[in-house]
């Protein structure tokens, strides 16, 4: 599978995750996000910026209970709930919105 994007072929496995994580973009992410049907507003930007920032300083994609955590920790309850995270991405939190940030997929997810 690959992202057509400005000219440019984006590489990605079979699901759709990008291959060099290096190339991911905003306009990337929006792609992606297109491909899986979810219109990016602010709060979908905000999951996916927290992210990236947790897999620079980690090193890994979290799997959904270790992300609603850390987003707990750090938006606070209302936005770190399953409740919440599935609304902005109903196919999983955690594989979609890594997908959408240019990350691996999550360890466990299925």
């Amino acid at each position: 599978m690959a992202y057509e994007l400005n000219g440019a072929t984006i590489e990605a496995d079979e699901e759709g995750y990008i291959t060099d994580l290096s190339v991911w973009n905003q306009d990337l992410a929006k792609l992606i996000a297109e491909d899986e049907n979810i219109d990016m507003n602010d709060e979908h930007w905000e999951v996916v910026n927290f992210l990236r920032d947790y897999y620079e300083e980690y090193q890994i994609a979290p799997a959904v209970r270790v992300l609603i955590k850390a987003v707990k920790k750090s938006m606070g309850k209302d936005k770190g709930n399953n409740k919440y995270l599935y609304t902005l991405f109903p196919y999983g939190p955690a594989k979609q919105a890594c997908k959408i940030a240019g990350l691996p997929k999550p360890t466990g997810c299925v």
